[in-house]
C-alpha cells in the first residue's frame, strides 16, 4: 500500500458502491483503514466494529477492485491529456472517455489517437485521401458528389495520380478507420470470444514424435469454454515451439458484422471498394489484433484461475493441523548415501544428528536399531517423522519392525517432505544451520513439519511446495501477492509463539518486516525471552505502528501479563479488567473461568469504538486462550501390503493423503512412490465442478483403484464408493476403451489426453 493517498477517491468510493453488496460505511471505513497502511488481518480482526465484521477475502476484494479502479482513473487521465495536447479532444470522446468501466474499453477508444509506426494509411492521408476515405466510409457519398471530389483534387495537383493509387490509399485509411473503432473492435471481440475457436496443432516436424504435449497435437474447442490448465498447457507447448496455435472462426460471420455497422446503404456507388476494405481491414488489422487481445484475455483468466486455486491449496496445506511440541526423530531416507536422521525438542531446537543404514544397498540393521533405541531412551523421544521422498516405504518397514519388536512406545509418521530440499539449499537454512550439511538440514525440516507444518512452510517459497499447477506460466507478480496474502493470513489466523518463532515466521505477522523480524529474533537472543508484549517497543525499529499491527497476534507463554498468552489486543486489556473487576476477580482467574464469564454482562461494555464484534471475540478468547484454529492431528496408515506399483491391483481399497489439487482432479498418495490422480470425474457420485468441493490438501481419503500403468508410471483412483448394481471395474475399463476407440482420432487424442492428465501434470 505503499504511495497510496491516505483517503480514498470519492468518486471511486460511490463506483464501489454500486458495484458491492455492503453499506457505504463499510466500504468506506475500510478503504479508509486501508489506505492508512494497516493490514488485511489487523482490519479484519480487530476493527470489525468500522467494518461491519467483513472477512479477509471481503476485504481484499474491496481493495483489489479499489486498486484497478485507481489505475483505470491514472490511466483515463494520462489518455485525456494525451488527446488533448493533439487537440483532438471533443466534448463527445472526452465524455465517451469518462463513461468507461473497464481498461480494455478505454483502451479501444485511444486507439486512433495512439503514436504509431508509419503505416499505409498515414501515407495515403500525406497524400490528401482523408477526405475521400471520410465521404466513401462515413458519408457513403453517391458516384457524383465523389467524381466532383476527385475533379477537383486532381485538378489542384501538378501532378495527377493514377486512379489505382488514390483508391487503393482510400482503401488503406478506410480499413484503418474501421479496425480502430471502438465499437467495432468491441462487437468483433464479443463475436470472437462466444463463436471462435482455439485451435492447436502439432508442427510437422514434430508430427510424428511423441511429447508431454502430446493431447494437444489435434486439439479445437470453444474459446468460451476451453479449461485454465488446457489454454496454459497450449501456450507453453506453443513457446517450446511443438505447437502451433490460432482462433478460428467463421469468416462470413465476421465480415457479415463489418458490413452490418458500415455499409449503411443497400446500393453504395462504391460498395465494392467498401467491401474490399472491410475484408482488408479484418484480414490484416482486426483479426490479428482481436486474437492478441482474446489471448491475453484468456492469460488473465487462466492466471486468475490457477493462482486462486494454488492460494486455496496453499492455505489447505498451512492449516493442517499440527503434531504439537513432543520431541521429534526426524529421518531423510536415503539408500546409497544413508538415512540421516537428526533429535528435534518440543521447542523446535537441533539436538544431534547422524545417518544411518536400515536398508540396500549397505543395510546395517542391527547397527541402525542401536543408534535409534539410543536416542529414543536419551531424549525421550515420541515421534519419528520419515520423509516421504526415496526410500521412504523401505525406511518405514524397516521402523514397523523394530518398533514392534521391541514393544516401543514410539509412534512413526510419513510426513510430507515437498519443498525440504529448497529449504536445505536456502539462505534461511544457511543462516540456521550453517554447519551442516544439506541433508541433514532436510531432515530438521522434516521433523519440525510434524511439530508445526505452518512454522516450517514458511521457510519456503510457496511455489516450491508443489500444490500448484503452471505456477512458472502465471503472472508473477500476482501470483506472488495472492501466495504472500494467504501465507499471512494463515499466520496471523493461528498466532505466532514470540520467544519460539523464527525471522521467517515472524515476518509474516500483521506489521512486520523482514528486517524487523531479523531485529526481533536478535534482539531475544541477546537479551532473553520476552517477558511481556510491551517488551517489544525496545526493539530498534519496532514503534507504535508495528506494536498496533502485530501486537495481538504475537504470543508470549507463560508472561507477566496473562492476556498476552491470548489474542486479546493490548488495546482492550482495561475492557479485561474492567470485566474481571465486575466479578471481584483477577484478570488471570477469570481466563478460563466458564461460570464467571457466564455472569458478565457483556452489554454494559459496549462504546462507541468497542461493539458486540468486538465484545463476542474477546469472550471466545477468554473461553480458550491461545486456541488453535486448526484440527487435531491425525495420521494416515498406508497398507502395509503394498509397497510399490506392481502391488497394486484394480478395484483395491486404500487409505491416501491428498498432495494436490488441480482444475482437472486431485493427486493422492497411497505409500507407492507415485501419487495417483482422482480425476474430477470420479470425486463423487454427484457432478462436482470444483475438485476442492470434494477434497481439501492433506486431507485423508479413501479411494479405489481403477487403473495401474507401470510402464508410464500412471495410477487412476477414484473416490467414489463402488456400488454392488454398477459393472465391476474390469468390465468399466473394457466399457471405456471400446468407447474410446470407436471414436474418431481427434476425439480419440482428447479423451486419451484426459487419462493422461497426471503424466502430463508431472512432466511439465
Amino acid at each position: 500500500m505503499d504511495g497510496k493517498s491516505s483517503t480514498p477517491n470519492l468518486k471511486l468510493l460511490h463506483h464501489l458502491q454500486t458495484e458491492f453488496d455492503h453499506q457505504p460505511h463499510q466500504i468506506r471505513n475500510t478503504l479508509n483503514l486501508l489506505l492508512a497502511d494497516n493490514t488485511i488481518p489487523f482490519v479484519a480482526r480487530y476493527r470489525k466494529e468500522q467494518t461491519g465484521n467483513l472477512d479477509e477475502v471481503q476485504i481484499a476484494n474491496l481493495l483489489d477492485r479499489y486498486e484497478y479502479l485507481k489505475e483505470l482513473e491514472d490511466r483515463r487521465e494520462t489518455i485525456l491529456n494525451r488527446i488533448r495536447e493533439q487537440e483532438k479532444l471533443t466534448e463527445e470522446l472526452e465524455k465517451k472517455i469518462d463513461e468507461v468501466k473497464t481498461k480494455q474499453e478505454l483502451e479501444d477508444l485511444y486507439i486512433p489517437y495512439k503514436p504509431k509506426r508509419r503505416t499505409r494509411a498515414m501515407i495515403a492521408r500525406e497524400k490528401g485521401l482523408e477526405p475521400l476515405a471520410q465521404l466513401v466510409l462515413v458519408e457513403q457519398g453517391d458516384r457524383n458528389q465523389i467524381n466532383a471530389w476527385l475533379d477537383e483534387f486532381q485538378a489542384g495537383l501538378s501532378l495527377p495520380l493514377p486512379t489505382d493509387e488514390i483508391w487503393r490509399g482510400v482503401r488503406d485509411i478506410c480499413a484503418e478507420k474501421v479496425a480502430e473503432d471502438a465499437q467495432t473492435r468491441a462487437r468483433i471481440r464479443q463475436l470472437t470470444f462466444q463463436q471462435g475457436k482455439f485451435v492447436s496443432e502439432v508442427k510437422p516436424e514434430f508430427q510424428d514424435t511423441t511429447s508431454k504435449f502430446e493431447m494437444y497435437y489435434e486439439f479445437s474447442e470453444n474459446i468460451s469454454k476451453i479449461q485454465p490448465h488446457r489454454y496454459l498447457a497450449i501456450r507453453r507447448g506453443e513457446k517450446e515451439e511443438i505447437l502451433q496455435v490460432r482462433i478460428q472462426i467463421h469468416e462470413g460471420l465476421t465480415k457479415s458484422i463489418l458490413r452490418e455497422i458500415w455499409v449503411a446503404k443497400a446500393n453504395v456507388d462504391f460498395q465494392q471498394e467498401l467491401h474490399v476494405a472491410l475484408s482488408d481491414s479484418y484480414d490484416r488489422l482486426l483479426a490479428p489484433s482481436i486474437e492478441t487481445e482474446i489471448r491475453q484475455e484468456l492469460k488473465q483468466q487462466a492466471d486468475k484461475s490457477s493462482i486462486g486455486l494454488f492460494s486455496k491449496n496453499l492455505r489447505q496445506l498451512l492449516m493442517q493441523p499440527p503434531g504439537g511440541a513432543r520431541v521429534v526423530i526426524g529421518l531423510d531416507p536415503g539408500f546409497r548415501t544413508g538415512t540421516k536422521w537428526v533429535v528435534i525438542d518440543h521447542t523446535g531446537r537441533l539436538h544431534e544428528n547422524g545417518v544411518i543404514y536400515p536398508v540396500e544397498p549397505q543395510r546395517q540393521v542391527e547397527a541402525s536399531r542401536r543408534t535409534l533405541l539410543g536416542l529414543i531412551e536419551r531424549y525421550q523421544a515420541e515421534i519419528v517423522a520419515v520423509g516421504n521422498g526415496t526410500g521412504s516405504r523401505e525406511v518405514s518397514q524397516f521402523l514397523r519392525g523394530f518398533i514392534k519388536d521391541l514393544q516401543l512406545k514410539v509412534r512413526h509418521l510419513v510426513v510430507n517432505e515437498s519443498g525440504a530440499s529448497v529449504y536445505s539449499a536456502s539462505e534461511i537454512a544457511r543462516q540456521e544451520f550453517p554447519n551442516l550439511d544439506l541433508t541433514v538440514r532436510g531432515a530438521v525440516s522434516i521433523a519440525r513439519r510434524y511439530q508445526d507444518p505452518l512454522a516450517e512452510l514458511v521457510k519456503i517459497d510457496p511455489k516450491s511446495i508443489g500444490v500448484g499447477q503452471y505456477q512458472h506460466d502465471v503472472n508473477q507478480k500476482e501470483l506472488k501477492q495472492s501466495l504472500d496474502r494467504t501465507v499471512e493470513s494463515c499466520v496471523n489466523q493461528v498466532g505466532v509463539e514470540l520467544n519460539q518463532a523464527s525471522a521467517a515466521l515472524l515476518s509474516y505477522v500483521s506489521g512486520v518486516t523482514k528486517s524487523l523480524a531479523a531485529r526481533i529474533v536478535s534482539h531475544r537472543d541477546e537479551n532473553g525471552p520476552f517477558r511481556s508484549r510491551q517488551e517489544l517497543m525496545q526493539v530498534t525499529g519496532f514503534g507504535k505502528k508495528a506494536f498496533e499491527q502485530a501486537a495481538g497476534f504475537l504470543r508470549i507463554r507463560n508472561a507477566e501479563h496473562p492476556l498476552d498468552q491470548s489474542a486479546v489486543h493490548p488495546e482492550r486489556y482495561s475492557i479485561v479488567e474492567q470485566m474481571a473487576a465486575s466479578q471481584d476477580l483477577l484478570v488471570a482467574d477469570l481466563i478460563g473461568n466458564q461460570d464467571a464469564l457466564q455472569k458478565i454482562q457483556f452489554k454494559e461494555f459496549v462504546s462507541e469504538e468497542i461493539g458486540s464484534y468486538t465484545l463476542s471475540d474477546i469472550f471466545d478468547e477468554l473461553k480458550k486462550p491461545g486456541r488453535d484454529p486448526r484440527d487435531e492431528h491425525q495420521e494416515v496408515r498406508f497398507n502395509e501390503a503394498v509397497q510399490d506399483m506392481k502391488d497394486l491391483q484394480v478395484g483395491m481399497h486404500l487409505q491416501g493423503v491428498v498432495t494436490n489439487i488441480t482444475h482437472f482432479g486431485a493427486f493422492v498418495d497411497i505409500g507407492v512412490h507415485q501419487d495417483g490422480l482422482v480425476h474430477i470425474s470420479q470425486m463423487s457420485a454427484q457432478f462436482t465442478h470444483d475438485p476442492l468441493e470434494a477434497c481439501a490438501v492433506g486431507q485423508h481419503v479413501e479411494v479405489w483403484v481403477l487403473e495401474v500403468d507401470t510402464q508410464r508410471k500412471r495410477i487412476a483412483l477414484s473416490m467414489r464408493h463402488p456400488d454392488s448394481k454398477n459393472l465391476d471395474w474390469n468390465q468399466s475399463k473394457s466399457l471405456r476403451q471400446k468407447k474410446k476407440s470407436a471414436q474418431p482420432k481427434s476425439k480419440q487424442k482428447q479423451s486419451a489426453g484426459v487419462d493422461q492428465l497426471m503424466e502430463k501434470f508431472r512432466s511439465l
